[in-house]
């Protein structure tokens, strides 16, 4: 009787030994592929980051005042630009001229603030922008620094254009929410659109 009581807890000690190993398991792959469609949607976009000087009313305004200057001008120069590779292109070979408008601009506001302009690989938090959700990790962005730049930051995507959007609604337009579609997979697109989490998928293997 003791070993068939003994017996019968070494199974079931063994089948909750396996069903731990499948939760561990089945959580890796989990992190692995939130992982894996976040970097996807990184190497296919391009994001603009305005850091303003402090937190100051004044210098959130200057910072918004500034971003809607700058994006204005890379509409214009990112207008033929049909990649991410493209538009790495054009914002590299123009990062003199872009960093010189930003700071043609803090001083046209009255402000003698440095301004620089760098392309860069940088991390954020998890972001919405009017109902697009990007996950949190690195990505490469357009980067402006406005003084200390302490303050607020201010974001949005260059490549592809969701920085020309419905700013009133904060609602992303059909046809640029189609353009995104065009340059990420289902499941990055899904991702974006439902809040920045991964959707789970169960498959069976054969």
């Amino acid at each position: 009787m003791q070993n068939i009581c003994l017996k019968k807890r070494n199974v079931i000690m063994s089948v909750l030994a396996v069903l731990l190993l499948c939760a561990v398991c089945a959580a890796g792959i989990l992190i692995i592929n939130a992982g894996a469609v976040q970097q996807g949607i990184a190497r296919s976009v391009i994001r603009f980051h305005v850091l303003a000087n402090s937190n100051s009313q004044e210098d959130q305004d200057l910072k918004m005042q500034v971003k809607a200057d700058v994006v204005e001008e890379m509409q214009g120069m990112l207008k033929d630009a049909g990649s991410v590779e493209e538009s790495r292109s054009v914002i590299e070979e123009n990062l003199p001229r872009i960093q010189s408008y930003a700071n043609e601009r803090v001083k046209e506001y009255g402000y003698d603030y440095p301004v620089s302009a760098g392309l860069v690989t940088t991390w954020f938090p998890v972001k919405e922008y009017g109902d697009c959700t990007f996950p949190a990790g690195k990505y490469e962005a357009l980067q402006i620094r406005i003084g200390e730049a302490q303050g607020r930051n201010w974001w949005c995507v260059l490549y592809p254009g969701l920085c020309f959007t419905d700013a009133v609604h904060a609602v992303v337009p059909e046809d640029k929410k189609e353009e995104l579609s065009h340059v990420l997979t289902d499941d990055e697109y899904e991702t974006i659109m439902n809040g920045g989490q991964v959707k789970v998928r169960f498959r069976w293997f054969s």
